[in-house]
């Protein structure tokens, strides 16, 4: 027998295990990329500002123990912004996957009351998936990630640069720029991600017009948005250079399918696919995913 409880920042290590036990386990099974930290004895340290930032502005978050030996066996939580709430995890040990424990816990993190849209950055786990469309999301479109060695060379272009102060980032116009590619802000991300990775607003004739989060270590970049998608590739290209210019074996990218500047981009400087295939959830159309590049890892859009 399961029980549930509410999550509390002191169950950030616990979830975490769970996490990188669930996703090994994932990857073996489908060949993916599934956890960059992999192995890593300071896999935990690595993505704790990731636990904590999610803990801390995390709207629903519940764990699923073992009622007869008060261990956590699965954990899911969602974030709520601008009236969007979002599935940031969703994760179970093997050993107690496909016995209702899913459901138990996507029921009470992922309600559709009390917010205007939903979201899911999901993985291609089968079960997971039959869970996801019985919450009443379609499948909209998949991502998938690109992996090259990064070279300095950025591409001319008529845009500014502008870096975001950690201190004080230009939150209206970010938010300005999430409103129109995703339909919703997110004030509270942005803080964050301004206090771990090397941020830049993209101006053209003084207007706003997209930002860009370089790689603060291999892999980890993003998100990227323009409000003209054939302005990402140049996004891109300064968010290859910084991680040339920085020492990165390697980069990536992580673009819905539609993203076709992006992905024509990418493809010209020879990044390869990652196997390791996403696909995204709403319960609405998404139109202007065309103009964004995911945060990696894909925690959250």
């Amino acid at each position: 027998m399961v029980r549930y409880r509410h999550g509390t920042p002191d169950d950030t290590r616990i979830c975490f295990e769970i996490f990188e036990t669930a996703v090994d386990d994932l990857g073996r099974r489908t060949g993916g990329n599934a956890n960059a930290t992999a192995g890593d004895p300071a896999a935990f340290d690595i993505r704790r500002p990731l636990f904590d930032h999610l803990a801390a502005t995390g709207e629903l978050w519940w764990i699923a123990e073992d009622e007869s030996t008060g261990h956590p066996v699965g954990y899911a939580r969602s974030v709520l912004r601008d009236g969007v709430r979002e599935l940031t995890e969703f994760f179970v040990l093997p050993a107690a996957q496909s016995s209702g424990i899913g459901r138990g816990l996507l029921e009470r993190a992922f309600p559709a009351k009390g917010a205007r849209h939903r979201a899911i950055v999901a993985t291609i786990d089968t079960r997971a998936i039959a869970r996801y469309l019985k919450t009443g999301l379609d499948a909209r479109l998949p991502m998938i990630g690109w992996e090259g060695v990064p070279r300095d060379a950025p591409l001319a272009s008529d845009l500014h640069r502008e870096r975001i102060d950690p201190e004080d980032p230009p939150l209206d116009e970010l938010g300005a720029v999430d409103a129109a590619v995703l339909d919703f802000r997110r004030d509270v991300d942005h803080r964050w991600l301004a206090t771990q990775r090397d941020g830049w607003l993209y101006r053209r004739a003084g207007n706003a017009i997209g930002y860009g989060y370089h790689p603060s270590r291999a892999g980890w970049g993003g998100p990227y948005a323009a409000l003209s998608p054939a302005d990402v590739p140049v996004l891109l290209a300064d968010g290859e250079a910084a991680a040339a210019r920085a020492g990165h074996a390697f980069v990536t990218f992580d673009t819905p399918m539609v993203a076709r500047p992006a992905i024509d981009h990418l493809l010209g400087r020879e990044f390869r696919v990652d196997p390791f295939v996403m696909l995204v959830f709403t319960d609405g159309p998404i139109d202007r995913l065309d103009g964004y590049v995911l945060t990696s890892p894909p925690f959250f859009v």
